[in-house]
């Protein structure tokens, strides 16, 4: 069940924190969000709710009238996808190390040269698969160029089926009897940061005369029926579009390499593919009325609604559905959430505490990925029970191999 918490001068927040700490400045951000004047009933926090830009990572902020760019985010459209093989836990090699190389040679991950043309996580020569997906993206985007020339961004292209950075992930993982999933979380890369970005700041110029008014200078917004509201909208649709794409590439490069190895015989996909954004905005009908409702950091939970909800690289994670929850906007948490920032992580734990926490996952366990040790995140068991009215998990999955970028 939620807690309520009543905000001077603002809309109610309703949080699903049973057992979990709500930061002082998350809920300082949660009540600066409640306090804008277009919002529809109340702002829902979800149990991995944490500090982000402007809003807080792990919330729901329904709209209406209106819509606030950095409350979607720079990585428009990230999210997760899963799909469920004709694979069984038996039939991985003892060894995963040459799995982890097969789907790192797939993907291109990371970033080196500073995103220049040596960085290793775009492609040097395109992929025929990529350039006829992106025939059906150019159109959409040379739209919003005619509009924005100063959106146009050079990776557009090589960086279409491709990991990033972060928290970026690809695992594969073992469900309660034994089947191998692969999943992966990926968003809309630097095409979709530069449109996040872009807007951010013309929302913050559009509101010049009267920003000093807001509680945060992050909470600028666009008013519905303005030439740049339905820019951005056109913008961050084509973003999401372009996450979804992202995804679905490599979800087929990976099938395709782990099915040309010889560690493993070959296997097809079951019926259960999943997909879902987790920062995004969209239009949608609650309480009887057409919203916006902008999700950063949390996943459509709508009644059957199948949805990803992964822990850290040493934690479990959970397929679930959605029970259609009114009280959250039918949403649920889109993770387990950080309980630090990464430069605590990095100055709290060494690699040692890293290798500890991964022990038994194939996974990179150096210096750079210490900000993404398991430590550095929320107990993802304490968050399902805080959400156990938003979802009902269907598969609880384990990872065995986790690719970081």
């Amino acid at each position: 069940m939620y807690k309520e918490f009543k905000v001077e001068a603002g809309s109610p927040v309703k949080a699903w924190i049973d057992g979990l700490p709500l930061e002082d400045k998350a809920f300082a951000q949660l009540s600066n969000i409640a306090r804008l004047p277009f919002i529809f009933k109340w702002v829902a926090a979800m149990p991995d709710v944490h500090v982000g830009i402007g809003s807080t990572v792990g919330s729901v902020i329904p709209t209406r009238g209106a819509i606030v760019p950095a409350a979607v985010g720079v990585d428009i459209g990230c999210g997760m996808m899963a799909v469920q093989t004709t694979l069984k836990g038996s039939n991985l090699p003892d060894n995963l190390r040459h799995i982890r190389r097969a789907i790192e040679k797939a993907v291109p991950h990371g970033r080196t040269d500073h995103g220049g043309r040596n960085d290793r996580g775009a492609w040097k020569d395109v992929p025929r698969r990529q350039t006829n997906v992106w025939k059906q993206l150019k159109a959409g985007y040379d739209e919003i160029l005619e509009r924005h020339p100063r959106l146009a961004h050079p990776t557009h292209l090589t960086q279409l089926g491709t990991l990033g950075t972060g928290n970026h992930f690809i695992e594969i993982c073992l469900d309660e009897v034994d089947d191998v999933w692969i999943i992966l979380h990926s968003g809309s890369r630097g095409v979709g940061n530069r449109i996040g970005t872009f807007f951010i700041e013309k929302a913050k110029k559009d509101l010049r005369d009267v920003i000093g008014q807001l509680p945060d200078q992050d909470l600028a917004y666009f008013t519905e029926g303005t030439a740049n509201f339905e820019d951005y909208v056109r913008a961050v649709s084509w973003a999401q579009d372009y996450a979804a794409w992202n995804r679905k590439l490599m979800m087929e490069q990976i099938v395709d390499a782990l099915n040309g190895s010889d560690d493993l015989p070959d296997f097809s996909l079951t019926r259960q593919v999943i997909d879902c954004h987790h920062n995004y905005v969209e239009r949608e009908v609650h309480f009887g009325e057409e919203i916006l409702v902008t999700r950063k950091g949390a996943v459509r939970a709508g009644l059957g609604d199948l949805g990803i909800i992964p822990g850290s690289m040493g934690a479990r994670s959970f397929i679930v559905k959605g029970k259609g929850s009114l009280e959250s906007f039918q949403s649920c948490s889109h993770g387990a959430g950080r309980a630090m920032s990464r430069e605590e992580a990095k100055r709290r734990f060494t690699t040692a505490d890293h290798e500890r926490a991964t022990a038994g996952i194939e996974c990179r366990k150096d210096e750079a990925v210490i900000d993404e040790t398991p430590m550095a995140y929320k107990d993802v068991d304490v968050v399902m029970r805080a959400q156990r009215d938003l979802v009902e998990i269907v598969h609880t999955l384990k990872q065995v191999v986790c690719v970081k970028g």
